[in-house]
């Protein structure tokens, strides 16, 4: 792209995005509706034909979505996941030109160890990476104001600064460090998975009382037991609304990751291990497809019966 002596270089708006479920799709529809080229990759092939009405380009796989444009968001389950999406045989390494030169982008929440591998791969291969971890739920990732935990090299983070802040309004640099990101995001999960399970038994035990939840989540919310997940989840829960923005099986991951982070380093808190074990519990209800507001249901059903 030639630039006359001086002058910015104009930001090219091209992007590639392999796994466009709940944060993910709402990534893209944020960058579709700001403008940009978006080219996306799932293997729920709705969800990429949802994107693709919407003006995204649909790609038979992640070499295809990463093709032409200068960086490729990686939106995964885990670390497994992000492996075959960079090295599987039509991965991100396989895009036409090669990887040298490409910048990836990790938002799943992973183990910071992967992290460090993944990016030492890539750096091998001559690629950039961008550790970027996001919180806050699929409307705010389709509105832009979902926070971004960004880790990469201060020249990394200028050359796709303006994405950066497209994606999100809330972003918080954490240094040059990969895997610092993954870090921040294991601290700040690990505390929203006790939020959450701390919300569901107080509320499990006012419903005991005979107390009307909405006025308890009224007063909690304007109270020092107020947590925005508490709020989010247990809305829906007294609403009897279990659809997945966020499938219980993330904060049974994201929760055994973060305690096991703290076992490595010889640290062992009270009440990680214990908010695990409740997501753990809803799984084997048989409510992994369920929102993890779940926590209530199991909570809820589990004191009736006592």
């Amino acid at each position: 792209m030639n630039t006359a002596p001086g002058s910015i270089a104009p930001v090219d708006r091209r992007v590639g995005i392999v796994g466009t479920g709940n944060m993910g799709g709402g990534m893209a529809t944020n960058l579709l509706a700001r403008g940009w080229q978006v080219q996306v990759h799932d293997l729920d092939h709705i969800r990429v034909e949802t994107l693709r009405n919407r003006g995204a380009v649909a790609c038979a796989d992640a070499a295809a979505a990463a093709a032409d444009a200068p960086i490729t968001i990686v939106c995964v389950v885990d670390a497994a996941q992000c492996d075959q999406v960079l090295w599987g045989e039509r991965g991100v390494h396989a895009r036409p030109g090669g990887i040298a030169g490409h910048t990836v982008m990790l938002c799943p929440t992973i183990a910071p160890g992967d992290v460090e591998r993944l990016a030492a791969r890539l750096a091998q291969a001559g690629a950039a990476t961008i550790d970027a971890p996001m919180s806050g739920g699929p409307q705010r990732a389709a509105d832009g104001t979902m926070s971004l935990m960004v880790a990469c090299a201060a020249t990394v983070r200028a050359s796709h600064g303006e994405l950066i802040n497209v994606l999100s309004n809330r972003v918080f640099h954490l240094g040059e460090r990969p895997g610092d990101g993954a870090r921040m995001k294991l601290v700040n999960n690990l505390l929203a998975g006790i939020n959450l399970v701390g919300a569901a038994e107080a509320l499990s035990m006012a419903k005991r009382m005979g107390m009307e939840l909405g006025m308890v989540l009224d007063v909690i919310e304007q109270s020092s037991g107020q947590s925005w997940i508490g709020s989010d989840r247990m809305r829906r829960a007294i609403a009897n609304d279990y659809a997945p923005r966020a499938h219980a099986t993330l904060l049974r991951k994201d929760t055994t990751l973060a305690v096991q982070a703290g076992r490595d380093l010889g640290f062992e808190g009270p009440l990680g291990a214990a908010a695990s074990e409740v997501f753990a519990r809803v799984l084997e209800h048989g409510w992994a497809d369920l929102d993890d507001a779940a926590v209530f249901r199991l909570l809820d059903e589990s004191s009736a019966s006592e």
